[in-house]
């Protein structure tokens, strides 16, 4: 089916924010560490069965209608390393123990690269999903980093994924400067975990990019979750940098939490910063796109064409994509 086929039968549907890995074991232990706490706690919070492998990924986005996904690629070193420790045998003595970790962090720039190798390597057989790499400022050298990159767009990667909270960085750091100006030369994307750190650390909070946007009006950003927890902050930031579009990823399943707006004030909260300029993701494998896209199809306030195209038309556009 093309897409003027599939505009036919239905709304255009894209999922910005997908995470794959490369075995069940490996998404169990990623969503069994990720404690998603800024929200409160609300009972009837649907989560995904799914451990997003390659074959579960395009099941999920199979199930939902959609017509393309786009997969987030992150890394840290410092979760990398919990979870290479986390697979070494138990019986593991105290000094090979220590050695196996001095060896993974004498190679972690080498990991790093390889993760997002993996990634581009295995989405060669999966056309309907694009990719974003995770870029890193501590892994490599900026120079370094930038020469990563374009191997990677080489290799069909349509943008970069951050997430300044477990990278421990801001993102007007001055070594991710060269990046952005390559993703500006290469017309790729930004896209960027917003919300509050456990510790306080303001990295990711929302008013945290304005530096970053202000810098770099022509690049392509898309700062996740609606600024998560400190969603109240999120419409000054749209109002002072037009150049800025938002995913309801997360955000929008949490909606009535005691930290999280309620579905009102969400969909308020996307007709103020312009819905032309939100799209729609599902944290899959956290949560299931089919519903994702049912929420947003529940919201109030917006319209149905306003809808639509927070469904997967301006994704399309914003983004770039391939469809």
């Amino acid at each position: 089916m093309d897409r003027k086929d599939d505009a036919m039968s239905g709304p255009l549907t894209i999922d910005t924010h997908l995470h794959m890995y490369s075995s069940r074991e490996e998404g169990q232990w990623w969503k069994g560490g990720y404690e998603i706490w800024e929200y409160g706690e609300r009972d009837g919070v649907q989560f995904s069965t799914g451990t997003g492998t390659l074959t579960e990924t395009v099941a999920a986005l199979d199930r939902g209608g959609f017509a393309h996904g786009v997969v987030m690629n992150l890394f840290s070193a410092d979760l990398f390393r919990d979870q290479y420790e986390s697979a070494l045998p138990r019986e593991m003595g105290v000094p090979e123990r220590a050695r196996a970790l001095a060896e993974f962090d004498a190679t972690i720039a080498e990991r790093y690269v390889a993760v997002n190798r993996w990634l581009m390597e295995t989405l060669t057989d999966a056309p309907a999903i694009s990719g974003f790499v995770a870029m890193d400022p501590w892994a490599l050298s900026p120079q370094r980093n930038v020469e990563h990159l374009r191997e990677m767009a080489e290799r069909g990667a349509r943008g970069v994924k951050l997430h300044p909270v477990v990278q421990k960085f801001e993102a007007n750091d001055p070594r991710m400067h060269p990046v952005y100006r390559a993703c500006i030369d290469m017309g790729l994307t930004v896209l960027s975990h917003t919300g509050p750190a456990r510790g306080g650390e303001p990295f990711a909070e929302i008013q945290a990019f304005a530096p970053m946007l202000a810098e770099f009006p022509d690049l392509t950003v898309v700062l996740a979750h609606l600024g998560g927890g400190k969603w109240r902050e999120t419409l000054a930031v749209a109002q002072s940098f037009p150049n800025a579009a938002f995913d309801l990823c997360e955000i929008i399943e949490w909606a009535g939490a005691p930290n999280a707006p309620t579905a009102e004030e969400l969909a308020t909260l996307i007709r103020d910063i312009g819905p032309e300029r939100v799209v729609l993701g599902s944290d899959y494998p956290w949560y299931e796109p089919a519903h994702t896209a049912e929420l947003v199809l529940s919201l109030p306030v917006l319209s149905p064409s306003e809808k639509n195209a927070i469904l997967g038309e301006n994704a399309a556009r914003i983004l770039r994509l391939p469809i």
